[in-house]
């Protein structure tokens, strides 16, 4: 049996990632670490989902597939109107020698279905490969394609307030774009999660007050760190990515991380994300853990958390960040 996932809300997923051709590249022994940590993830992310959330789930969903029409078909099905593809760097895995999926492979994709896929550039590593040309490669997607929104993972490379990325900063500020940081720890080795604390975005957001910053993950296990600084910097946004299944499998817990996030932030800078990596069902718990979830009245009570508004749901899933990168959501793109 399908089960279609139906509702006014316009969607805009920041993290859907762009795994490659993991042939060229599974030798290397970083890329075998990381890819073992990944088994240890599925434990704290999948533990308690209860068989209910997988009721109407397809078998495609459940089979990794690199394949973009795989994404638009989960896509269509769970109402998301927009992708903005990220393509994997993890260059760290291969010693600075490749990377995992190019920008111009991302590229390619994107422009099968431009009104439905947005370019998103990965710009990592800024300063193994150096800040002059990491600026350069900036200009031209944002000059020559039009891209408006970037990434930037800080655990293959240096501290997210490492002084010598200020020009690059400078620059991003100047260019308007979207800066998608990954925040927190980095989950998967050899990764350095002490690059990404969320602490760091501090000195970003202070000498650049108008760099649109979206910190990935609430900065976990850091929230509240997280929350703190965008409390204090208008220009720092909040991202659920990779979070929302606990909405489902942990919802007392998913609970105190939005219900801290909309008491110090707010929800107009609070952006849905689907952290999605080749599986079907990451987006349908990503869409259902933030359509149908409701912090408990006890924790409301005893936490001072508002309840979550159907105005607040459609700013999470898509108006904050469209408006951000200057799209209409009032007309849907899902078919």
């Amino acid at each position: 049996m399908s089960v279609e996932f139906k509702d006014s809300f316009f969607k805009i997923d920041p993290e859907p990632h762009l795994i490659g051709n993991l042939e060229q590249v599974k030798h290397f022994p970083g890329v075998q670490m990381w890819w073992k940590s990944i088994e240890n993830i599925r434990r704290p992310l999948l533990t308690g989902m209860p068989p209910e959330a997988f009721v109407g789930l397809e078998p495609w969903e459940m089979e990794k597939s690199a394949d973009p029409a795989v994404l638009l078909k989960a896509m269509d099905k769970y109402g998301v109107d927009i992708a903005c593809l990220l393509p994997e760097s993890m260059m760290d895995t291969t010693g600075y020698t490749s990377r995992w999926c190019t920008n111009g492979e991302m590229a390619r994709i994107v422009e099968t279905n431009p009104d439905r896929f947005l370019y998103q550039p990965n710009i990592s590593p800024i300063k193994h490969k150096g800040v002059k040309n990491t600026i350069w490669e900036l200009e031209y997607w944002v000059k020559e394609k039009g891209a408006r929104i970037f990434k930037f993972y800080p655990p293959e490379d240096t501290f997210i307030n490492d002084q010598d990325l200020w020009p690059f900063y400078a620059k991003a500020e100047e260019l308007g774009i979207v800066l998608d940081i990954h925040a927190g720890f980095c989950w998967v080795p050899p990764g350095k999660s002490k690059y990404a604390l969320p602490i760091l975005i501090d000195d970003v957001a202070r000498d650049f007050p108008e760099l649109k910053i979206n910190a990935f993950h609430m900065g976990y296990p850091y929230c509240d760190d997280l929350n703190m600084v965008a409390m204090g910097h208008p220009n720092v946004h909040v991202c659920l990515s990779l979070l929302v299944p606990w909405a489902l499998g942990a919802p007392r817990k998913f609970a105190k991380i939005i219900g801290e996030a909309l008491r110090w932030v707010g929800p107009d800078k609070i952006i849905w994300g689907t952290d999605y990596a080749g599986f079907g069902v990451q987006i349908r718990t990503a869409v259902a853990g933030l359509r149908d979830f409701q912090i408990p009245e006890d924790m409301c009570k005893d936490y001072g958390y508002p309840a979550i508004t159907e105005e607040d749901r459609a700013k999470m899933f898509g108006g904050n960040l469209g408006r951000l990168l200057g799209i209409d959501t009032t007309k849907r793109r899902a078919s």
